[in-house]
Formats: C-alpha cells, structure tokens, sequence
C-alpha cells in the first residue's frame, strides 16, 4: 500500500513523501504542472528548452556548480518535459538529501538564462532535434502526434522547430514562465528511508521565501478528431507504421481497463496478441508495441512496428484482424485471469522502482489529487469483466476510426 504524507505549504506548494525502509537512496524532485501543450503558437518546444536551461545558471551557481553539486557525491541531477509537464528530479545517498532539495528549488525557481549559455545550448537543442529526425522509430512517434491533434498543442513536437529554437530570448523564457507557473500546481515529491519530518524542516528552509504564483492560463481541449491515412517518405531501409487514435482522459471510469486491454493487445510481454501473431507466427517484426499514454482531457492509444515494404499490406491486415478479435470475441474467463495477473504483477514490479515511485506520486497528485494505493489499483483491476473490454474495444478499435501513419522508403 502506498502510504504517504502531503502537507500544502503556505504558498500553495504541496510535498508528498513516502518513507522507505532498507535503502541509503533518496529520490526526489520537482513535479510542475507544464508542458509542450500550454505553449503559444510561437513557443514551440521553449517548455523543453527551460528544462535545459534550469541547469546552466542561477543568480548564485554558475553551470560547473549545477551539474558538479550532485556528481561529486555520487548522485544524480535530472530533467524531463512532457506534452503536460515539466520535472526537475535528483537521486543522492540520504545523507545528502538536503544538498538535493537545496539545488533542485534553486533550478526550478531561481534560473537566470545566461545569454552565452542560451546560445550554446540552442545548439544542442538543433542536434537533439536532428538526432531525433535521424531516428525513425522515434520521429514517427512525433509525426503521429501530429496526425492524431492536428493543430492543436498536443500534436506539435516538444522539441519545437528549428525556428521557434533560433528565436527564444531571455524575455520570452521570462513571460512563458510568469503565464504558466502556479504554486498550487507543483509538487515535491520524496521517497526514501528519511522521515517527514525533515522533508518538512527542509521545505520551511527552502520554499518558504517562493512567493506565491497564480496565472489565468486555460489548456485548449482537443476536438473534432478525424481518422487520417497518411504516407511520408523517408530514407529508411524499413516501412515504419503507426496505428491509433485518441483514447481515455487520466480522470476516465475506463482508463484501468483501456491500459489492461492495451496490455494485452502489445505490452511488453512476450505473449501479447501482437507479438505472437506478428512475430511469431509470420516473422514479420522484430518488435511491436501498444501504448496508451493518458492526459488530462484525452489520451493517445497507439501501435508502432516497423517491417520489410513488401509486408507491410499483410502486417497491416493482421493488426486490423488482432483488433476484430477484441471487439467480437470475449475474452475466456482463463484468458481474463491470466492478463489481470499480468498486469497486476507487472505493476508490483514497477512499484518496487522507488525512482518512478517518486515521479508517479508527483504526476498522480497534479493529475488526480491523490495517489492511488497499489491494492485499490488491483481490485479495480479483478472487477474487469470480459463484457467491459469488448465494450472498450468497439468504443475504440473500429477499423474505421483509427489513423495509420506509414514511413515508407525512398525507392
């Protein structure tokens, strides 16, 4: 069961921590509720760029301080930026937790944007975004967000453009920021053998000086979804193919379903409906994968695989038939214990990751306002009936309601 601990502090900011016991390792960081989608138009990608720029200077490090504070005990300073938001996180031994909880409030809160760092790092920026182009299982993951939100903020790349890269100034670090931040909508998030108490001593320390932050900023919902059959060259010795369509929001009755059928369809077991018939009994892929990723308002189900041009027709009409299944054909009540205790065991599994333990707990808050316990997830789960995915499944599998991107190779 996840037992935690929340207190709100008087600027809005709410800590969440949970106490572990047999390990030395803290993780903690900052959870903000921003991302790629509160972007404008003439934004793109400035979200992930500041998560970059979080590490190269406030008003008292320079970024030789940033980056050496954590290495040079042994720990580790991380970031990441998503369609909705944004996590500055560290992992140190507990004894220098409060070294971690020290630099991650200055990052996160008291960043200056160096000019010359800005410059530089723009440049990384461009070479992240070409390695990404240069890797097509990854772009067509990108250009299939595209395909499913068309010109809406959910299906513009994080990265932004090679444009929108070259124009950001410090000004516009400054106003994306002061539109989007709101105290309320962050999180400290902690897991580790440290007792609340000094996670609450480090807080009044360190957060009691942020002022508190309120902004009018309201996210675009996404509607008026269209199936799309898209085709784009690319110098590629394989065809890449995407299947899906928007899906559950984070806050729908079916999302625990929906992610259980998913599982089932192409999780990363080796006995999903996909691996089995596309692998293994054609030889038509190396791998394939069913995700479902869940926002606030709406979701993303997809299938990517890549094979040889001559198969992808056939793998196609495969996929499609693996999906038929699901929406014609119950599951047996053998096959439908078999995939709870799939689920359920892969979840105990990713529990026991005390770092994505602490991401989660920050997400779950901003998203739900709570954290769901791992029992209450599993008797979710055994109260699935085989009616409820077949329903599930001609809610979304129509054959005619899904987008297919293909990455085809030059000839």
């Amino acid at each position: 069961m996840v037992d935690y601990e929340l207190h709100t502090l008087p600027n809005g900011i709410r800590l969440v921590h949970k106490q572990v016991s047999n390990t030395k390792i803290v993780h903690c960081g900052f959870v903000l509720d921003i991302g790629s989608r509160d972007e404008l138009l003439n934004e793109q990608g400035i979200a992930h760029f500041w998560e970059h720029m979080a590490f190269k200077g406030t008003r008292k490090r320079k970024a030789f301080h940033i980056l050496n504070r954590l290495d040079s005990v042994g720990g580790e300073l991380n970031a990441y930026t998503t369609k909705e938001k944004i996590c500055f996180y560290a992992s140190v031994l507990d004894q220098f937790f409060e070294n971690a909880f020290e630099l991650l409030t200055d990052i996160t809160f008291d960043s200056v944007f160096p000019q010359a760092q800005l410059d530089r790092e723009r440049k990384v920026i461009l070479e992240e975004m070409a390695m990404y182009h240069d890797t097509p299982e990854d772009a067509i993951q990108d250009e299939f967000d595209n395909v499913i939100f068309p010109n809406h903020p959910l299906g513009r790349n994080i990265l932004g453009t090679n444009e929108s890269v070259k124009s950001f100034t410090r000004d516009d670090f400054k106003r994306f920021i002061k539109r989007n931040l709101v105290t309320e909508r962050i999180i400290f998030s902690s897991v580790g053998n440290i007792p609340f108490k000094k996670v609450l001593r480090l807080a009044n320390k360190y957060l009691k000086d942020i002022p508190s932050a309120t902004a009018s900023r309201e996210r675009l919902p996404f509607t008026g979804y269209k199936p799309q059959r898209t085709e784009i060259l690319r110098n590629t010795m394989q065809s890449l193919c995407a299947i899906g369509r928007p899906a559950y929001g984070v806050s729908s009755s079916r999302r625990v379903p929906f992610f259980m059928l998913v599982n089932v369809l192409g999780g990363p077991g080796m006995n999903s409906r996909l691996n089995l018939a596309l692998r293994e009994k054609y030889g038509f892929v190396y791998s394939v994968d069913a995700a479902y990723s869940a926002f606030t308002d709406t979701g993303l189900f997809a299938i990517y695989f890549g094979t040889e041009p001559k198969q992808l027709a056939r793998s196609v009409r495969v996929v499609d038939k693996e999906l038929a299944k699901l929406r014609q054909v119950p599951l047996g009540s053998l096959q439908l214990h078999r995939a709870k205790e799939q689920i359920m065991g892969q979840l105990a599994m990713a529990e026991e990751n005390n770092a994505s333990l602490m991401l989660m707990m920050g997400k779950s808050m901003l998203d739900l306002g709570r954290i769901d316990s791992l029992e209450s997830i599993f008797k979710r789960i055994k109260k699935v009936r085989s009616s409820e995915l077949r329903d599930i499944s001609n809610e979304i599998f129509p054959e005619e309601s899904l987008s297919l991107l293909k990455f085809t190779p030059h000839e």
